[in-house]
């Protein structure tokens, strides 16, 4: 009695270490946001929706994104992530059930007996073994959690993946149509350097201007030629690049992308900061990983305490072959092991030490994570307001500019101005159009920065 006394007391002892051992700090809490963005949104915003792409009126580029999110391999490869993730939870949730294992064995003997004759001794048997490893002090539910966070965190991953690849579509194609606007304002600003210059040869020829002037008309024609092939080149890569990112071979690709000022540009609220942890995959990825890793800490540490294993087996054994139904021999074995790690040189503390260590790193890049994505919205809401604001001046600047060439023209005409004055108001001219094409595309890039920085409209399931 004092020895079954003894025996429960130091159980007991060891239970009460191990859960002083094994209990795990709670994962670190998210950093105090801001209350408010410095940067005010419009006042007639609406919040993104799940497909904000629609929002910018264009037909090709919502069937893009689709064919994007059917043939993209980042996508496929993040599924399949998902689908190992799922699996590893399969898998670490198989060690909190018993393990069942079936054998069976049959023997062919020959035993020579007095008379020097051999008689066969044949023996077959089969035998069902248990056995169970009890989760004591909570390593496997430990492994389990783990798991069931890096499940979660790899399905914001591919969240994560998805937005990414709207968002490349997206810029990717209204690169496209800004490039292709800025080749057709090139080939004008062609046209009108050749008409000039048509003006300028009248003139030379009949006396009225120098071969001089003729020459600087003449390299003003050429410039503009020599500004084409560059945009052309950019054209062509973007179109690669867009085809890759739909799956598609380069070679047979290419877009409609007729004009960039039929896209409307979005109004996008921005909502309060803190809404930010709860609509960005990226922050909710390393969330989980955060959880997974404190989960990991705990198995760790329940590695250093001792280990209790339940065996048991039921077989039957026969002397004639592969028949049981001849008098068979039944045996049943029913076992408990206990063991206790005494010296490993070091190696379950240090992989404590790990753990934790994996742990608090997981902490500062969360930290990380989320000054990141505080500054990303902040930048994107700048863009979008001062693009505004610069794609109105520019407008203004581009008429100007176009009645100032349009009275260059005149006036050298009639001899009143020399040909500098046209030369410069024709580089003016040109300069504003080009410059007003970018502004547009710099506007409709940072809708799409701000759409990716809120997190697509995308939100954290319960």
């Amino acid at each position: 009695m004092l020895r079954r006394f003894a025996i429960a007391l130091a159980a007991l002892a060891t239970l009460a270490l191990g859960a002083c051992a094994t209990s795990g700090n709670p994962p670190a809490q998210a950093p105090e946001m801001p209350a408010a963005w410095a940067e005010a949104g419009a006042p007639d915003a609406a919040a993104p929706a799940r497909d904000w792409w629609r929002s910018f009126g264009s037909a090709e580029l919502s069937g893009l994104i689709d064919a994007a999110l059917g043939a993209n391999p980042d996508m496929a490869i993040a599924v399949e992530r998902v689908r190992q993730a799922e699996a590893q939870v399969r898998i670490a949730g198989a060690t909190l059930f018993p393990a069942l294992n079936l054998g069976a064995n049959s023997t062919h003997r020959e035993l020579r007996v007095e008379g020097g004759s051999w008689q066969p001794a044949d023996t077959s048997g089969a035998t069902l073994t248990a056995s169970y490893e009890v989760d004591l002090w909570g390593r496997n539910s430990s492994a389990v959690r783990s798991a069931e966070s890096s499940l979660r965190a790899t399905r914001y991953d591919q969240e994560s993946v998805r937005l990414t690849l709207i968002a490349g579509v997206a810029s990717g194609y209204f690169q496209v149509l800004s490039l292709r606007a800025r080749l057709a304002i090139a080939h004008e600003n062609l046209g009108i350097a050749e008409r000039v210059f048509r003006v300028v040869d009248s003139r030379a020829r009949n006396g009225a201007a120098s071969a001089l002037d003729v020459a600087r008309q003449q390299a003003a024609v050429l410039a503009q030629r020599a500004a084409i092939p560059p945009l052309e080149l950019q054209e062509r890569q973007t179109l690669f690049a867009l085809a890759i990112l739909l799956g598609r071979q380069p070679q047979a690709f290419d877009a409609a992308a007729s004009g960039v000022s039929s896209v409307v540009v979005p109004r996008i609220a921005a909502g309060i900061p803190s809404a930010l942890l709860l609509r960005r995959p990226d922050l909710a990825s390393a969330e989980a990983q955060l959880a997974a890793a404190n989960a990991n800490v705990a198995a760790a540490r329940a590695a250093l305490l001792p280990g209790i294993s339940l065996t048991g087996a039921a077989g039957l054994a026969s002397d004639v072959l592969l028949n049981f139904l001849s008098a068979p021999t039944a045996a049943i074995a029913i076992g408990a092991s206990l063991s206790q790690p005494i010296f490993d040189g070091g190696r379950l503390r240090a992989q404590v030490d790990a753990a934790a260590s994996r742990e608090r790193e997981l902490v500062e890049n969360y930290r990380k994570f989320i000054l990141a994505a505080l500054a990303d919205v902040e930048n994107a809401l700048a863009a979008a307001s001062r693009g505004a604001d610069q794609e109105v001046l520019q407008e203004q600047v581009l008429v100007q500019a176009q009645r100032a060439l349009r009275l260059a023209e005149i006036r050298y005409r009639e001899g009143a101005d020399d040909l500098l004055t046209v030369l410069d108001a024709q580089r003016t001219q040109f300069q504003a159009k080009d410059q007003y094409a970018q502004v547009r595309f710099s506007r409709l890039q940072a809708s799409v920065g701000l759409f990716k920085a809120l997190g697509g409209g995308w939100t954290k399931p319960e």
